[in-house]
């Protein structure tokens, strides 16, 4: 029986290796010998905590669900056709992973505030989107859904398409194919990019404070309740951002268990 040869590593590469997962866990252990264990219940299940934990998997949730919504068929339009402009349509969808999520607040607020380009208009139908939880679930949106589609775009890509061209000579009709043959094929990968949105929304701050502000109750989500807990109450800033470091932990496991071939 052959046997594939296992493949070795220089063994100097363990070095910076070694470095780099260092300088990332590192920070975490820190964070670990701050926490006050004692208070650690008290502090993540006070009102403020409970409310901001609850908006952000509400909001997280929903932004998750319009990434799926939207962000599928742009991966597969991506990945599975070629037209004049892809280029072009490619970056512009990936370009919110680069912008300073400052950045994407602000032209959210200038497209969609009361004196934004739809704002006004949306504003004179009583519509008021900016400074409301709509406004915490488009910014969400707005920085995660590229993950969805990097992930499922290079799905698409390495995956092939014979199959589907099986299933088109065979009379299948387009929504056909993509319904009993593409999506099922890729499925790890729609699941594994869901969750990396999710994440992605849980931990936004920089689009969500400057598009929606922080009000309790209606904007304010955990990361910016950790942000203003740091100025006052620092034991709990701690505390709440350990609860994130725990659903970020969660939400990787997840996402490498969706991501393996069955």
């Amino acid at each position: 029986m052959n046997r594939t040869p296992r493949l070795d590593v220089p063994s100097w590469i363990f070095v910076p290796a070694a470095a780099g997962s260092l300088f990332i866990v590192l920070p975490l252990l820190a964070m670990l010998t701050r926490v006050d264990w004692a208070d650690l219940p008290a502090l993540i299940t006070s009102p403020g905590a409970r409310t901001a934990l609850l908006l952000s998997l509400k909001t997280s949730t929903i932004a998750t669900l319009l990434c799926l919504v939207f962000g599928v068929p742009m991966a597969i339009i991506l990945g599975r056709s070629t037209f004049r402009g892809q280029d072009v349509m490619r970056s512009v969808v990936l370009l919110p992973l680069v912008l300073p999520p400052v950045v994407a607040g602000i032209a959210l607020l200038y497209t969609f505030g009361r004196r934004g380009l739809l704002g006004g208009s949306l504003e004179a139908f009583g519509i008021q989107i900016a400074f409301s939880t709509t406004a915490v679930i488009m910014a969400q949106t707005f920085v995660a859904m590229p993950f969805l589609v990097v992930s499922l775009e290079g799905a698409l890509r390495s995956s092939g398409q014979r199959y589907e061209e099986v299933a088109a000579t065979l009379g299948a009709r387009p929504t056909t194919v993509l319904r009993r043959v593409t999506l099922p094929m890729v499925l790890p990968a729609v699941a594994s990019g869901a969750v990396l949105s999710f994440a992605r929304a849980l931990g936004e701050f920089g689009a969500t404070i400057t598009f929606a502000g922080s009000l309790q109750g209606t904007t304010r989500t955990l990361p910016l309740e950790i942000y203003l807990q740091r100025e006052v109450d620092p034991d709990s800033a701690i505390a709440l951002s350990m609860v994130l470091v725990v659903v970020a932990a969660l939400v990787i496991s997840l996402a490498r268990r969706t991501a393996r071939p069955a």
